[in-house]
Parts: C-alpha cells; sequence; structure tokens
C-alpha cells in the first residue's frame, strides 16, 4: 500500500457500510428508504449478523430491498411478508429474520397479517416506514394518510367521513401480548438517524434473545409523492406527519 493509501486510510471517520451493495439505487433524490437501507446495512454488520439474516421484502417501493443489503432474501407477495418471516423464523428459528415494508404494505392489504404475527409473538423483526402515501403506484391515498392531505386520490384533501380516520397501525401492535418492542422514529436529521440505528439494533437483539416480535416504525417522505422538494419534504413531515405520529418508544419491554 502507497503512502497516501495509509494516510487516507488513516483519516478516514466513516465507510459505505460493508453490506450495503455496490449498485445504483431506484429510490427518488431525498426518499427515507436509502438511509433506512444504510442503517440495516451497518447494524448487521456491526453483530455480525450478515450469514444468519434473513430479509422479507414484499411490494411496494421497498420490493428491489434484496438488490441493495447483502443478506439472504425472501420475496412475498404483497402484504403477505409477516407470514413468510413466520415460516422462516419457525423452520431456521437460529436465524435472524425480518421484514421492510411500506405503510400501504403493511396497513393496508397486510394488517391481517401483521396483527396476527405480532399478535402470536412470532421471533421476527418489522422495520415499517410510514410516508403515508403510496409512492410506487402513482401517490395514492394510503391508510397512513393524514386528514387532509391531498393525494393522487384525495385530490382535495382526505376527509373523516368520506376516507375515515389515518390507520395507526404501530398504535395498534404496541398493546400486543406478543410484542416486545415497539418503537417510531424518523431519519431527517443526523440526531434523528442515530436514535433509528439503535431502534434497530435493539430489535435484532431482541430477535436474538427470542423475545418475541419487535416493530420499528420510521415516520419518513415522500417528496415525488407529496410533490415537494427534499427540504420542503422534511419541514412537511416535521410539522405535520409527528403530530400524528409521535416520535419515541411505544412499547419496551
Amino acid at each position: 500500500m502507497e503512502l497516501q493509501d495509509i494516510m487516507r486510510e488513516e483519516n478516514k471517520v466513516y465507510s459505505k457500510p460493508v453490506l450495503l451493495d455496490e449498485v445504483h439505487m431506484h429510490y427518488c433524490p431525498g426518499c427515507s428508504h436509502g438511509v433506512v437501507h444504510k442503517l440495516v446495512a451497518e447494524v448487521l454488520d456491526e453483530m455480525g449478523l450478515a450469514e444468519k439474516t434473513v430479509g422479507v421484502s414484499p411490494v411496494g417501493c421497498a420490493v428491489f430491498a434484496y438488490n441493495y443489503i447483502d443478506v439472504d432474501w425472501v420475496e412475498a407477495a404483497h402484504g403477505r411478508a409477516p407470514a413468510v418471516a413466520t415460516a422462516i423464523s419457525r423452520l431456521w428459528p437460529d436465524n435472524v429474520v425480518f421484514t421492510y415494508q411500506g405503510d400501504g404494505d403493511m396497513a393496508a392489504i397486510g394488517t391481517a397479517e401483521t396483527i396476527h404475527a405480532a399478535n402470536r409473538g412470532e421471533n421476527i423483526v418489522m422495520i415499517f416506514v410510514n410516508n403515508a402515501i403510496y409512492g410506487m403506484t402513482g401517490g395514492q391515498m394510503a391508510p397512513t394518510t393524514l386528514v387532509g392531505q391531498k393525494t393522487a386520490t384525495t385530490p382535495y384533501g382526505r376527509r373523516i367521513d368520506l376516507n375515515g380516520h389515518p390507520l395507526e397501525i404501530t398504535n395498534l401492535l404496541a398493546p400486543l401480548a406478543g410484542t416486545c418492542y415497539v418503537t417510531r422514529q424518523a431519519v431527517h436529521t443526523p440526531a434523528a438517524v442515530r436514535k433509528t440505528k439503535a431502534a434497530i439494533k435493539k430489535a435484532f437483539e431482541n430477535a436474538l434473545a427470542k423475545r418475541g416480535t419487535s416493530v420499528v416504525e420510521v415516520v419518513s417522505t415522500c417528496n415525488s409523492g407529496w410533490k415537494m422538494s427534499p427540504e420542503a419534504a422534511n419541514n412537511w413531515m416535521t410539522e405535520h406527519m409527528f403530530k400524528e405520529y409521535p416520535l419515541g418508544d411505544l412499547k419496551n419491554q
């Protein structure tokens, strides 16, 4: 190794996570998914879990997660990730199994699978990215869309009398006997990123200790679906989404 390479290594303060593949991400600029991918890759590498982790990605913006994080993956049908993860965890109990899901997947078509897997206390980790909209399919209203929020299918804003209330799926999971850790975090600032990384690590520690189901919700932006710049989307999330989805632990046993 040449001297300049040695000096570069000595001065390095940060490196790309080992488990994050060298591929171009398909996510829109400003999307929160890339940050969450990085955190999952970092945690799994730092915990030495690369060879014993299985991820489950369903349909939605998160469907291509298997292209980016270098662990074993299974793709599930839309909403069925917790059911598939249940099978994997039971068949290979020595492995760590996690799902990576969006709000349309986890809180709409997959509501039954989500609730029943958590209620059974399946030894899995659910990572839930909540950006309050269907991002991949054109910006339609999601179960988590806020009251008054404009989407492709609610051009005048979500109405309670017509569309119902936002579904706070994480709040439904926290009281269940099978969940051991339920938390809501974000990745819009460096401090928030550090808290989310700690939450993801704790969730995987619970999986190793076979404590039951851990849920990490990440309140996120979809600047493309919201039709905002990344900066404006972060500001809108802070001002509006955190009121409906306040950050912090909902359950920590």
